[in-house]
């Protein structure tokens, strides 16, 4: 009798039904392969709660997708690829995300299967690397610390276009305008620029040379973060 409450409606005597116990056991590794990879997500990186709950469940919804369509894994991964979209159709993920999301569906993709083994290997193995490549900065060099964002404010009357030429040419290697904002009812300007330092540029040398031409008006130097959410 219990065993008829978890037969399902279109049934047939070919299609062999899941027991319980054993859907039961997928889903709970399912759901420690989850448990691990949000703890490696959450090493040394910036995340939101709502993430990492969705890096845990994750595994536990694929894998129960997976046994549910009886082994058709085509029909399962393209169901369980449409649940993972949603977070692409709303809120920009970085690589890294990305990678972890896909991460979490191939350790539920593997418990569905029933190799529950290899799921734990497959999320231990692929969280260690996870969590060296976050240790040592892997792909992280001190060029990219030199990118950076300058905000200087000017007054109306200063003739922008070359006024910081000499500076720019002393302190960076490449500099892009970006933006010109007018403020303060336009009475001021807002220039924003792209900025590559020089490796032995001095940077606050820097900024007190700026102040001298903009009249001590507000200056601003900002990593670039214009690069964080693209592949």
């Amino acid at each position: 009798m219990f065993d008829n409450l978890f037969k399902g409606l279109f049934d047939t005597a070919a299609i062999k039904v899941i027991p319980v116990e054993q859907f039961l056991l997928c889903l709970g590794i399912a759901l420690v392969c989850g448990l691990l990879l949000s703890l490696c997500h959450m090493y040394r990186s910036r995340y939101t709660r709502s993430f990492v709950v969705t890096l845990l469940l994750l595994p536990a919804v694929v894998c129960a997708v997976i046994m549910m369509v009886n082994g058709n894994v085509g029909a399962g991964v393209a169901v369980a690829g449409a649940f993972s979209l949603v977070r692409f159709r709303s809120v920009p993920g970085t690589a890294k995300e990305i990678t972890m999301l896909f991460l979490a569906m191939g350790a539920g993709l593997i418990c569905g299967m029933g190799y529950l083994a290899f799921a734990v290997l497959f999320s231990v193995v692929l969280g260690l690397v996870f969590l060296l490549c976050n240790q040592f900065r892997f792909g992280g060099t001190r060029k990219n610390l030199l990118y950076k964002t300058l905000n200087v404010t000017i007054p109306e009357d200063l003739d922008y276009t070359g006024i910081f030429a000499d500076l720019f040419e002393k302190y960076t290697r490449e500099h892009d305008l970006v933006r010109v904002k007018t403020t303060n009812m336009g009475s001021l300007f807002r220039l924003t620029y792209n900025i590559t330092l020089k490796t032995d540029a001095n940077e606050k040398q820097f900024i007190d040379e700026l102040r001298c031409r903009n009249g001590n008006l507000e200056i601003s130097i900002s990593h670039q973060e214009a690069a964080a959410n693209e592949l």
